[in-house]
């Protein structure tokens, strides 16, 4: 069941970093090339970056399940191996149609400038060391799951 949740915490990490952290960059890129660099959105930005900072650390250093560090691992890395093998498909994947949501070309925009950079193989590397782990796959031990009775003196049971 652990997992199960895991899978879910992975899949919510892995919109906070694609959607939260590509919009935050692309809105940093735009304050710092700003007439006065700076302002309200600069700051906006910044917490929604220190936001998705937060969720990869509690993603990694969780103890819930390391499929939810290895489910957004996983995503940044395929992509960034794509972005190796071919350039255009892998930057094909980014929305940049006038049809969609500002937000979400603002979002592709910002992880077009992560992806080219190598930020998504940095991360995803780091996301995936706890994947490594053995500890992290058992169970996390509880003494009141023991069901071992210290039999009579005496007895052979």
């Amino acid at each position: 069941m652990r997992h199960l949740a895991g899978l879910l915490i992975g899949l919510v990490a892995t919109a906070a970093v694609l959607g939260g952290g590509g919009w935050a960059v692309q809105q940093v890129l735009q304050s710092a090339t700003a007439t006065p660099p700076g302002g309200q959105n600069l700051w906006i930005a910044l917490g929604a970056l220190a936001a998705v900072g937060l969720v990869v650390g509690l993603v990694v250093a969780g103890r819930v399940s390391p499929v939810a560090a290895f489910v957004p691992s996983m995503v940044l890395l395929a992509w960034t191996v794509v972005y190796a093998l071919d350039m255009n498909r892998a930057l094909s994947l980014i929305p940049s149609e006038p049809s969609v949501n500002q937000l979400v070309r603002d979002a592709g925009a910002g992880n077009k400038a992560l992806l080219t950079a190598g930020v998504y193989a940095l991360l995803g590397v780091a996301m995936f060391i706890p994947v490594l782990m053995p500890s992290r796959w058992s169970r996390p031990h509880d003494d009141l799951d023991e069901d071992y009775e210290p039999a009579q003196e005496g007895s052979y049971y």
